[in-house]
């Protein structure tokens, strides 16, 4: 069963004590991210039903968020997710052919993730930076003017990392 430590339900009730009464919804993303995090980097129905039970909300509500929003992953994934964006000035900028150098130089297809859990491929709608396009965000750090060359450094960056 999933069950947030003691330590982590103070900071849920703390999350849900931000917004009115009646208004506990309301952080239904925060705790959403931080299930995703506690519950090793993808929401399972359970862990989204588990969620919903927080917040006194149907199940479906839950899903339906974390379905529509492409920062919450709904199966496993590795522990570098590259979230290539591939919208117009992306596009226009040659994010298709850097999306196509990533599945061939990881070997896998959008969606999938390499055989040693170390990198998944995911598109995404825009991240709001068509200025430095094209471009994918990595967790919390975007990626910028996207070139093979740049792609091979952080490919070799994430599997140095210790």
């Amino acid at each position: 069963m999933v069950k947030f430590s003691d330590d982590k339900l103070k900071e849920v009730q703390s999350m849900i004590d931000r917004y009115p009464e009646g208004k506990q919804k309301s952080a239904l993303i925060p705790l959403l991210h931080l299930a995703q995090e506690e519950f090793g980097g993808w929401l399972k129905p359970d862990t989204m039903d588990y969620v919903a039970s927080l917040l006194t909300i149907d199940p479906i509500e839950a899903y339906e968020v974390a379905t529509f929003y492409s920062m919450f992953n709904l199966k496993p994934v590795g522990k570098h997710v590259f979230e290539v964006c591939h919208t117009g000035p992306c596009m226009l900028n040659g994010s298709d052919n850097i999306l196509d150098y990533i599945k061939s130089t990881l070997g896998i297809e959008v969606g999938q993730t390499t055989s040693d859990g170390m990198f998944t491929l995911k598109t995404v709608e825009c991240l709001g930076a068509c200025g430095y396009a094209p471009m994918m965000q990595m967790g919390m750090n975007y990626r910028e003017h996207l070139t093979k060359e740049r792609v091979d450094a952080i490919i070799d960056e994430c599997r140095n990392e210790k």
